[in-house]
């Protein structure tokens, strides 16, 4: 376990540096934040402030846990890197761990920023154990897209890897209604994302102080399907790592 824990540590200082990171998890949610929160508007049953700050802290956490892992396990897995650790006396699922202890590690800078930012620029005001709650939410949601990251990263080959993660994260990004509050029959699809349930979780909590149940059920069933998803990949490449 300790060298396990070596290897995340080792990933979370090498993304620490990655400017892409920075950007795409932590500048861009930002900026769009700034840009677009204060509309006077409600959406959800609580002020579009609100919804935006947990839609944008969303974005950029499931960014850091998906497209910046899912390029990087497939080039280390062309490089060899992967062999190679399976050379050493560390468990054989230590990689994978350490990918997933290291997205939930490098996503908490983007999901507190932005909530941050939300409290301070965009007044929202709450109980703290609602700030908790949702915080909480999101990143245990950023779990689901570190598994996707790793089945996608095993199966495809870096040359390929960029372009399915971009429509794949934006796929559940904008039908998930991170971007833009979903209605009508585009809001019914939606429902089928865990993106889409991770903020009904967060605007039932801001709204009325509850969790639904099913949306933490929609959640889990993802969870575990790329759970899957991911170990299927993960021996099904076994021996060509």
């Amino acid at each position: 376990m300790r060298g396990t824990l070596s290897l995340a540590t080792a990933e979370v200082n090498r993304v620490r540096r990655n400017k892409r990171y920075l950007i795409f998890t932590v500048a861009l949610p930002v900026m769009l934040y700034l840009i677009f929160a204060k509309q006077a508007a409600t959406v959800y049953g609580v002020p579009f402030k609100a919804f935006y700050m947990v839609g944008m802290a969303s974005f950029g956490a499931f960014a850091g846990a998906f497209n910046n892992n899912m390029i990087r396990i497939s080039q280390e897995r062309k490089d060899g890197w992967i062999r190679q650790l399976r050379l050493t006396p560390l468990p054989a699922n230590a990689y994978v761990v350490a990918k997933i202890l290291a997205s939930m590690a490098t996503t908490v800078p983007s999901i507190v920023v932005v909530l941050l930012l939300g409290r301070f620029y965009g007044g929202v005001m709450m109980p703290i154990w609602k700030w908790i709650a949702i915080a909480v939410a999101i990143w245990l949601g950023t779990l689901i897209f570190a598994a996707l990251a790793v089945a996608l990263g095993y199966m495809l080959r870096p040359d390929s890897v960029q372009p399915v993660a971009m429509l794949v994260y934006f796929f559940f990004t904008i039908f998930g209604g991170l971007w833009f509050p979903l209605s009508g029959g585009l809001r019914k699809f939606g429902e089928i994302t865990p993106t889409y349930r991770i903020i009904a979780i967060s605007t039932d909590v801001l709204a009325n102080g509850t969790i639904s149940i099913a949306n933490i059920a929609v959640i889990l069933i993802w969870l575990v399907g790329f759970v899957a998803f991911a170990v299927l990949a993960v021996r099904a490449t076994a021996e060509a790592v």
